[in-house]
């Protein structure tokens, strides 16, 4: 049975359906200039457990709607993703009128998130000092591609370009050609950082009163997370290579074959290496100089792959995945974007709802916040808004009359969303 359309006409409470209880977030307004994955997805992170997050974006939509369309407005799969819990005011911000909305909606917030270069924050008046100038507590959380310093800053970028500046795309794939990997995780990786950043301005406002900048960055996430890397090579002086699916840390790490798929192992320590060779049935292994330790497996990680192959291709995927959790050994079954939400492990932990947005062929399973509270309870996931679809009700919050809101309609300083 298909979902229900999850529409939020309202001011959200803050309070968990059904209980009275206030989420961690309530009270506590964002304002989402963001655009694709790092700032809208830091910003909906805040919206899961109680933000009123407010997307304000241009009349129409913006860019970031529009890839990889999965519905008749031409809504995205990512949007849907990124912009759940939130609500929509479509403008046009370089009116005089939406440049005088936006100025009073800051006025009644706590938050900014705007990943735009310095120059763009300060044309849209959404630099630091602006916004000091009409909420003085504010807290702006900002993300780049290259940084606030330095020959790159104010350059644009991606995902991709923090995974090459990073070393990580050089290590990955052969030798002869670098592959980066297709899920934008330094994107999501900076919006977590940032949404990090968010609650830590949060608590010093609540110390000090004062707001402050919050600034995150592609790159400085991605050498963050490749930064051991770096420490290897400034220490051991090693220039590490790139050895397709194995790890030069540690092994049998590697994608292996099964009769009717493919699973991944990651032995690593003494221990899980020490099960892992009582399992294929080569004890003898355990002792093996070759074998000490985990970068010695790494070194010599070619031949204990070749023995898990062999030991894989006489198994089915779940006989191998089912006898290496039973043995401790890490393993997981290598899955099709199709297998995700089907898999038992994947529907326990509760993360996913299933929410209809207008125009979809069926509910789209949709990720929450991957992290679970045992004091704070969701909300059932709100989904994406249409482009303009709360403008009508956030300008009467800001005190605009309907009359006002119609002659800015009609002047094409504002949208509202289709019935």
């Amino acid at each position: 049975m298909d979902e229900p359309d999850r529409r939020q006409t309202s001011v959200p409470t803050g309070k968990v359906r059904g209980t009275g209880q206030m989420k961690p977030l309530s009270g506590i307004r964002v304002l989402d200039f963001g655009r694709y994955i790092a700032g809208p997805y830091c910003a909906a992170l805040l919206a899961d457990y109680g933000a009123d997050v407010i997307r304000v974006e241009r009349v129409g939509g913006n860019e970031d709607r529009f890839p990889v369309p999965v519905a008749e407005d031409g809504a995205g799969a990512g949007f849907l993703q990124m912009n759940r819990n939130k609500r929509s005011l479509a403008l046009s911000l370089g009116s005089v009128e939406g440049q005088a909305i936006v100025k009073r909606l800051v006025a009644t917030a706590d938050i900014v998130v705007a990943n735009m270069p310095a120059d763009a924050l300060a044309k849209a008046g959404l630099d630091l000092e602006s916004l000091r100038a009409t909420k003085p507590d504010i807290i702006l959380v900002t993300a780049s591609a290259f940084g606030e310093q330095g020959p790159m800053a104010g350059r644009v970028g991606f995902d991709a370009v923090g995974q090459a500046m990073s070393g990580v795309v050089r290590l990955t794939g052969t030798p002869d050609q670098p592959y980066r990997a297709q899920v934008n995780y330094v994107d999501f990786g900076t919006a977590i950082h940032c949404a990090f950043g968010a609650m830590v301005a949060l608590r010093e406002r609540d110390r000090t009163g004062l707001g402050q900048q919050v600034s995150g960055s592609l790159l400085g996430t991605a050498t963050a997370m490749s930064n051991a890397l770096s420490i290897d090579y400034a220490l051991n002086g090693v220039e590490r290579v790139p050895m397709g699916n194995r790890s030069f840390g540690s092994g049998p790490t590697d994608v292996f074959a099964t009769r009717d798929g493919w699973i991944i192992t990651q032995v690593v320590s003494n221990p899980i290496f020490a099960r892992w060779a009582k399992l294929v049935g080569a004890p003898e292994l355990i002792d093996d100089p070759r074998y000490v330790d985990d970068m010695a497996r790494g070194d010599n990680g070619e031949a204990l792959s070749a023995r898990m192959a062999a030991w894989c291709a006489t198994r089915t995927t779940e006989e191998a995945i089912e006898t290496l959790g039973a043995a401790r050994i890490p393993a997981g079954p290598v899955l099709d974007p199709s297998q995700v939400m089907a898999h038992p492990q994947v529907q326990a932990m509760g993360y996913v709802e299933h929410v209809r947005y207008p125009g979809t062929p069926a509910p789209a399973p949709i990720v929450g916040a991957p992290i679970a509270l045992s004091g704070a309870v969701r909300d059932p996931m709100q989904r994406a808004p249409q482009s303009g679809e709360h403008s009508a009700a956030i300008l009467a919050e800001l005190g605009y009359s309907a009359d006002e809101i119609a002659a800015m309609v009609a002047a094409g300083v504002v949208q509202l969303a289709s019935a």
